[in-house]
């Protein structure tokens, strides 16, 4: 039997110094599919005795963790992804059930966490330190990159694959202990993946998970011992983690929310761009951090509206495990309200509604929480359509004349995860990446989430903190640089006059 079959997916399970355990809580939650309304599960919300227990384990963890020797810590990782592979169609499987998405999108979730996995096997190359000889007579200084203690990462439940994936493999090859609090909404497929960690190698104390909501998470925030937190979601919430971490003296990288523009000029391939625009828009229910918010039409590209719509109408809206699915349903019916509301708002607003996917029927799964693709034209950036993040499959467009107008428009927006540029014309894409103050940026590409070999470069309103999730940014956010000026003298070396100075000679 292997560790995937011993999960108990009824029940979500704390890990606390290598032990999954069943929380004394009195305080639990339903885990419900998105499609059936169906209980698949329950979460409990750890109890402070819990959390405190895991952090302790994860503190006691360290002292033998960080003197492991990086090569074993590697092939922890090595063993961990190669786990992950075998058995991704079955976390797919409970991670459709739980969150909604298609299967095909639960799979590409896991497949860019893991990822990620693949590149923390790097490690030895990433974690280098710099070494200088003779910056003075026999003078030396190098510097080590060192991990900083327990760390914690809080993650959202639009990716209980992927987002676990930046950050506890990460930080635990970097020598840290992590305790790690998922989506208390759909944190089954995460626990799957935490106990692979654990069939890994993953010590007892270096990986520890506790449930809950924002008592847990203020836990975190300001217990002593947690040197560093990573959290991706809401701009609310990731506000109030970064400001209540930073007062407690806490590291903090906090991915938050969006609100991702697509500029099309009219040099662009048509088909590509038109299908890559619906794919980014109504993929995942439109329930990720990068998805298209807005397509902007500049000049005659306004033109392909009309084409827009019609391929947005050959989306099959169903169950996500139903064959064939293009748009699952969202996390919750108060989600499902909400999206309602702002497209009402659009409504009332003044945008011209083309495509309305509010009263969407799924035979078969009518207390589903489904929302159709639905497109906005004439919209203007004082509509609430524009300016909250929909987190749900609405599509606003806004016609301009130049490249300088998008350009000035999508600057002007608060929020800064990522843009998209659609030309084949490749002064018109170089003026753009020049110009654009945007974090990441997509020639071609609606949603330029980076490979792991980079780092995830959210910016502006849609990130708190100097260093992103994985890649590079990571193993800085990671660690800490220690720097060492050494001198070492000959026998025979004179010693000279006592130097009162500062400077080496």
């Amino acid at each position: 039997m292997n560790s995937i079959q011993k999960i108990q997916l009824t029940t979500a399970k704390l890990l606390i110094n290598g032990e999954f355990i069943e929380s004394g809580t009195q305080e639990w939650q339903d885990i419900v599919n998105p499609a059936t309304q169906e209980v698949i599960g329950t979460v409990p919300f750890a109890t402070r005795e819990e959390v405190n227990a895991a952090i302790a384990a994860a503190q006691n963890a360290f002292a033998s963790w960080k003197q492991t020797p990086i090569q074993a810590r590697m092939r922890i990782m090595l063993k961990l992804q190669d786990l992950i592979r075998i058995n991704a169609k079955s976390i797919a499987q409970v991670l459709t059930a739980e969150q909604g998405k298609t299967l095909a999108d639960a799979e590409g979730d896991i497949q860019r966490g893991l990822e990620v996995v693949e590149h923390a096997c790097s490690i030895g190359t990433l974690q280098m330190g710099e070494y200088l000889e003779g910056v003075a007579r026999g003078v030396d200084t190098y510097t080590l990159q060192q991990p900083l203690g327990v760390c914690a990462g809080i993650t959202p439940f639009n990716f209980p694959a992927m987002i676990p994936l930046w950050m506890f493999p990460m930080a635990i090859v970097c020598g840290n202990t992590f305790v790690l609090k998922p989506s208390e909404q759909d944190p089954l497929s995460t626990m799957m993946l935490v106990e692979l960690a654990i069939e890994a190698g993953v010590p007892a104390g270096v990986l520890n998970v506790v449930h809950g909501g924002k008592e847990v998470v203020d836990m975190l925030c300001t217990h002593s011992d947690i040197k560093a937190i990573s959290f991706v979601g809401s701009t609310a919430v990731g506000t109030h983690v970064y400001n209540l971490a930073g007062q407690y003296g806490k590291r903090v990288q906090s991915m938050m929310g969006a609100k991702n523009h697509v500029v099309v000029m009219p040099d662009a391939n048509k088909e590509q761009t038109l299908n890559a625009l619906v794919g980014a828009a109504f993929g995942a229910a439109g329930q990720r951090c990068m998805a298209l918010s807005v397509a902007v039409m500049v000049g005659d590209s306004q033109q392909w509206i009309s084409e827009l719509i019609k391929k947005a109408k050959t989306l099959s809206v169903n169950a996500g495990h139903e064959p064939n699915t293009d748009i699952g349903p969202v996390i919750s019916p108060r989600a499902k309200a909400r999206v309602i509301d702002l497209i009402n708002s659009g409504v009332e607003q003044g945008a011209s509604l083309l495509l309305d996917g509010r009263d969407i029927q799924v035979k078969g799964y009518e207390q589903g929480n489904f929302v159709g693709a639905t497109i906005f034209n004439h919209v203007t950036t004082d509509m609430r359509i524009y300016q909250e993040e929909i987190f749900g499959p609405v599509l606003a467009i806004i016609c301009v004349d130049t490249l300088e107008e998008a350009i000035t428009l999508v600057n002007a927006n608060p929020f800064g995860n990522g843009v998209g540029l659609f030309t084949q014309n490749g002064a018109t894409a170089r003026t753009f990446q020049q110009l654009i103050n945007i974090g990441q940026v997509g020639i071609n590409i609606p949603i330029p989430v980076p490979v792991p070999f980079f780092s995830f470069t959210g910016s502006r309103g849609s990130k708190l903190g100097d260093l992103g999730p994985y890649g590079k940014q990571a193993v800085q956010f990671y660690t800490q640089t220690k720097t060492i000026t050494s001198r070492w003298f000959e026998d025979n070396q004179e010693t000279g006059a006592v130097n009162t100075t500062i400077s080496l000679r």
